[in-house]
């Protein structure tokens, strides 16, 4: 227990799947937990679920103004935030994102979330991270965790336009990462990679194509190693070393949560 006591702490897409497991770790183990979502219910109803210092604002990850009224709103109920965690994201608009079966507006809308999202939430979050300085490196800094995918390190044909956005998250992630360093502003930057997962968007993927999801599920376990997909609180048990000062030198690396399929 408490391992980011204290701590301030935002989590985009905290309404449902990996966010709301990431937001309900941090809250247990003491940090003062902001919730964003774009669904107004489902986030309001985690921070009701979490009590305490956990309150809900809707947050479009699109909306520049949103980030400022985010940022704006953390600093005056908490202080200067100490972790933010760039989850929502999108999968897809349609059930096919073939390359030749894909079109501009698609490719424009999964980019619009998946990593100008991504790149607002680094922007705002280090300029608030970073108001009146903070220790250089080690415990004591701010974390940055950027949600990618293995989708972002290997080829995607059947996901053209998401894998190239968790590409373009990976490598944003290291870039921040570096320029924080090199300024000497005490903050870090890393990307989670998970695989196949158990939440409502990892469902999804198994429902592209037009198949049977169930079948779909079955074939994607048999090409993970360990044999089972991740749960949701895997993923945010990863989060959760990167927000900590446990992962105190740990800066532009990727983690990844797909029990060895990108080992193979």
């Amino acid at each position: 227990m408490g391992r980011v006591e204290g701590k301030v702490a935002i989590v985009t897409g905290g309404g449902t799947g990996i966010g709301r497991a990431t937001a309900q770790r941090l809250a247990a183990e003491g940090a003062k937990v902001t919730i964003t979502d774009v669904n107004t219910e489902a986030g309001q109803a985690v921070a009701e679920e979490l009590g305490g210092d956990a309150v809900f604002l809707q947050q479009d990850v699109r909306e520049e103004a949103d980030w400022q009224r985010l940022m704006e709103a953390v600093a005056a109920q908490h202080g200067r935030p100490d972790i933010l965690v760039n989850n929502a994201g999108i999968l897809a608009t349609t059930p096919y994102q073939f390359l030749d079966q894909t079109d501009l507006e698609q490719w424009r809308a999964i980019q619009a979330v998946n990593v100008e999202g991504v790149f607002l939430g680094c922007k705002y979050g280090v300029a608030a991270m970073s108001a009146g300085g903070r220790p250089k490196g080690g415990a004591g800094g701010g974390s940055i965790v950027n949600l990618s995918s293995i989708a972002g390190l290997i080829g995607t044909p059947g996901a053209v336009a998401y894998g190239a956005s968790k590409g373009a998250v990976r490598q944003i992630s290291k870039t921040v990462a570096i320029d924080c360093a090199r300024k000497g502003l005490g903050i870090r930057c890393n990307s989670v990679h998970p695989g196949t997962i158990r939440t409502d968007m990892g469902d999804q993927v198994m429902r592209m194509g037009g198949g049977d999801p169930e079948k779909a599920l079955a074939a994607s376990i048999r090409r993970i190693p360990m044999d089972e997909p991740a749960q949701a609180v895997d993923v945010a048990n990863c989060i959760l070393f990167l927000a900590s000062d446990e992962a105190r030198h740990v800066t532009g690396a990727e983690l990844v949560v797909d029990g060895g399929i990108t080992a193979v």
